[in-house]
């Protein structure tokens, strides 16, 4: 089990590494494929833009062909007037910071980029040097000097507006378009997100499947751990005393014993006694098996808590008195009464003082005592034994669960007792805790809610 349990560990997690591994990459790749697409686009964007400013320039250069003076007319204007005449008017002179802005919006929605911020200047003559712009013919967004400092998260294009025109003849004034997109990874991740989110989901679905995975074989190999402790305990408790059984039968038949009524009671006492414990250990069984199918039932009635635990400590008598052992009981009289089942009460204090004696040492001393909180009755016991570890604390309540108990070598039982003393004070609406230090004792304390003194029944258990 071990062995095989090993295996798949690591097999399953060798597919997730690898798997996540291989997501990555492809997250990667697409990003950068998606960064490549935006450039793209931005150049389209550009390109279009440009086009259509040139398309401009060359219109308005036509027309200033045609405004070029007849000759003859005696009138020759000088040169200079000529050819300030024939030079078209630059876009940052026709077009407006608000109709630019228009322009490129359309270009960025054209290209599938319709909610991309962005960042424009056109320059002219003089134009762009660093970071000195010609402040003439300037025609520009407020944040671009800003979003042109940013090579690197910062995507931009360059375009000059030439007309390359042979068949016109004026001069063409030597324009530039800038575009700048800010941060143009988050453009990317944004039109991405959508795709990493569910490759992030189904990421996290394979890592919790494995888990579920994982704990469940973990959960299982605990189980069959249990199981088999389970049943040598099983096989120990009940071999002891049908042994002692048999034993005795075969003692009966013994002519001398069958004549003999003094002996005959006796083995008759010892097979009677060791029956009792039997169906003890098989009550104790059916009773976890009910308990597991949450199908115990409370009996509930009045009942002085005091009083429980004093008919427990006389029916501990004997055994007390054969280990010497010392007992404190320190009992607040008052109200005392809390609605409980009798049985299950009694057996729960019952099974508290029992483990407090099968872990105690040579001079064993329990201290019982009881007070009122708010509206709880607390029940603390307290013992000076072996005592238990962190991991044994916080694993004391489970189901045959059983401490490891070091030279002490006298302990017995299924590991049911205190897995049953959880379920009746879970049943009863109560609280356990449990404070332990290795070597010097462990203390239970119970806190279970009273009655209001308004509703005490007149008749108490």
């Amino acid at each position: 089990m071990k062995k095989n349990f090993t295996i798949i560990f690591i097999l399953i997690s060798l597919s997730l590494v690898g798997i996540i591994y291989i997501q990555w990459n492809w997250i990667t790749t697409m990003v950068e494929n998606k960064e490549e697409e935006l450039h793209h686009k931005l150049v389209d964007v550009t390109t279009d833009v440009a086009s259509d400013l040139i398309e401009y320039k060359k219109t308005a250069l036509s027309g200033s062909q045609l405004l070029r003076a007849p000759q003859g007319f005696g009138f020759r204007p000088s040169e200079q007037f000529m050819e300030e005449l024939m030079r078209p008017p630059l876009i940052s002179q026709k077009f407006s910071y608000q109709e630019m802005t228009d322009k490129l919006r359309k270009a960025f929605a054209y290209r599938g980029l319709k909610d991309t911020k962005f960042e424009f200047c056109i320059f002219s003559e003089g134009g762009i040097n660093g970071s000195i712009f010609s402040n003439t013919y300037e025609l520009r967004s407020a944040n671009y000097f800003e979003a042109l400092k940013d090579t690197i998260h910062n995507l931009q294009t360059l375009l000059p507006l030439l007309t390359n025109s042979t068949e016109l003849s004026g001069p063409d004034p030597f324009e530039t378009l800038s575009i700048v997109v800010p941060d143009y990874k988050s453009v990317v991740m944004k039109q991405m997100r959508w795709m990493i989110f569910g490759v992030i989901f189904f990421t996290l679905v394979i890592i919790s499947a494995f888990y579920v995975t994982v704990s469940t074989l973990l959960r299982q190999k605990k189980l069959s751990e249990i199981k088999n402790d389970f049943i040598n305990n099983m096989t120990h408790e009940f071999k002891t005393p049908l042994a002692t059984i048999s034993l005795a039968v075969d003692a009966m038949r013994n002519e001398k014993v069958v004549f003999d009524r003094e002996k005959s009671a006796y083995f008759s006492g010892i097979i009677k006694e060791e029956n009792r414990r039997m169906n003890k250990q098989v009550e104790t069984i059916l009773q976890a098996a009910l308990i597991d199918r949450q199908e115990l039932q409370l009996n509930l009635h009045p009942l002085h808590v005091n009083e429980v635990i004093r008919r427990v400590m006389d029916n501990f008598k004997l055994q007390l008195e054969e280990i010497h052992a010392k007992v404190i009981l320190q009992l607040e009289e008052g109200h005392d009464v809390a609605e409980a089942d009798e049985v299950h009460f009694t057996n729960l204090i019952s099974n508290l003082v029992d483990n407090a004696i099968k872990y105690s040492r040579e001079k064993p001393v329990i201290r019982i005592q009881t007070h009122r909180s708010g509206k709880n009755m607390a029940v603390r016991i307290e013992d000076n034994g072996i005592g238990m570890t962190k991991e044994t604390q916080r694993r004391i309540f489970e189901k045959f669960y059983r401490a490891h108990t070091g030279n002490v070598h006298n302990v017995k039982g299924f590991g049911l007792g205190l897995s049953y003393v959880k379920s009746v004070v879970d049943a009863h609406n109560g609280r356990i805790r449990v404070e332990s230090t290795v070597g010097k004792g462990t203390t239970f304390t119970l806190e279970i809610p009273l009655i209001r003194q308004e509703k005490t029944s007149d008749t108490i258990i």
